[in-house]
């Protein structure tokens, strides 16, 4: 095992000792069948300029001086590609993705270990430790644990030619939504919309939802118009009023133009309540089914709203002018004999709050009676939509707490 610390800018000699320069960096290589890189070229530095050698070029890389195998002119030179990781130029001193964390690091130091005489980039330190061992401190660094992670949960925040992100979106897709969040809010403004950038729009909307709408207006800033309101389309209509009502009067009017009509009305209808009222903070996409049908009927009507309800832990039953007659669980639902009328499921006496009523009040409401959302109704009682708890305990619990309590109601 070494570093590549240890080994910048030792000496190099050809195979009759004469002097050729220092060694500026190791270039590896990655195989999608392995997943650690393997050094395949060697940069050696010679005053103002530098030559590139294959690995094969070197009899040893770990001595303390690094001899070649012949000499220099008589050897072949390594031309790079793209795919190559310069770990000196691409990786140390670098902010990379530790995906396996979900935040964003930055490289102290790159651990190599030889196997079987090939040389392979085993892990990045991101610690203390490799500071040290930087500064010539070893001995004192090797008292202490290193901070490592390991290669395979890395992701390199690499540039191309126009000095653009090459975005691992790949992974990026694995991660939870609040997980990539939370790196991008690591990032500058220029990474952060590259990454964003490289997202699909129902990645991108997902991520959205899990950021400040403050930061999620910087983060649209730059972004064309026809993207955002694609976009917007795919977020929960009270997160896309959110991020709407902290945007230019003149670029909200444009995106709502451009966005799916009955998405747009939605929207609409969510920004003319305050901000912090229930008709502010409540979605407009919920389970509601009519009272004389069967229990088997709604399980068949239920499996048809998945994707437009935000919630169907709880199913409300409405009449034909959406006034609110009732509720029942899915968990009742289920178990329930299929032959059974709703109107005979449902519970009659439904917890309500006012489409006027603050944000603490609704966040008192469910408190008090251990609710994952509440329906919102007018003085005539017809239901407008509900706040799902997450969104009315923003008002007690930081934003940062918040996004840490499980989406069990989801």
């Amino acid at each position: 095992m070494a570093f590549l610390s240890e080994i910048l800018n030792r000496p190099v000699t050809d195979l009759d000792g004469k002097p050729v320069g220092v060694l500026k960096d190791l270039i590896a290589k990655s195989w999608s069948e392995f997943p650690h890189p393997v050094i395949t070229a060697v940069v050696i530095g010679q005053g103002s300029g530098e030559v590139v050698l294959p690995y094969e070029s070197i009899a040893a890389l770990m001595s303390p001086t690094i001899p070649l195998k012949d000499r220099l002119e008589d050897m072949p030179a390594y031309s790079p590609v793209d795919e190559d990781i310069f770990l000196a130029r691409d990786v140390l001193d670098k902010q990379i993705i530790d995906t396996d964390g979900a935040r964003v690091v930055r490289v102290n130091d790159v651990e190599l270990v030889r196997v079987d005489g090939t040389i392979y980039v085993s892990n990045v330190d991101i610690g203390a430790v490799g500071i040290l061992r930087r500064l010539g401190l070893g001995k004192i660094a090797n008292r202490f644990r290193q901070n490592s992670i390991a290669w395979d949960n890395v992701e390199l925040l690499r540039r191309d030619k126009s000095m653009r992100l090459r975005v691992p979106v790949d992974k990026l897709h694995e991660l939870h939504p609040a997980d990539v969040a939370e790196i991008i809010s690591d990032l500058n403004k220029l990474e952060s919309g590259q990454v964003l950038e490289a997202l699909d729009v129902e990645h991108l909307a997902d991520t959205l939802e899990e950021v400040e709408p403050e930061f999620q207006a910087t983060l649209v800033e730059r972004m064309p118009d026809a993207r955002v309101a694609d976009v917007l389309g795919e977020m929960e209509p009270d997160e896309a009023a959110d991020l709407l009502a902290d945007l230019p009067k003149e670029r909200k009017e444009d995106l709502l133009a451009l966005m799916e009509k009955d998405d747009a009305e939605d929207v609409r209808k969510l920004l003319t309540y305050p901000e912090d009222s229930a008709g502010g903070i409540m979605t407009t996409e919920f389970a509601a089914l009519r009272p004389n049908l069967t229990a088997s009927q709604a399980i068949k009507m239920l499996r048809g709203m998945t994707e437009a309800a935000e919630t169907i832990f709880y199913i409300y039953v409405t009449d034909e002018e959406h006034h609110l007659l009732g509720v029942f669980s899915l968990n009742n639902l289920i178990f329930v004999d299929p032959g059974v009328i709703l109107s005979d499921l449902m519970t009659k006496r439904v917890i309500t709050v006012a489409l006027n009523d603050d944000q603490e009040t609704v966040a008192q409401v469910i408190s008090k009676y251990d609710l994952l959302a509440v329906p919102v109704v007018d003085e005539q009682n017809v239901i407008h939509g509900i706040v799902t708890a997450d969104d009315a305990l923003d008002k007690i619990i930081p934003t940062a707490w918040k996004k840490r309590l499980p989406r069990f109601y989801r």
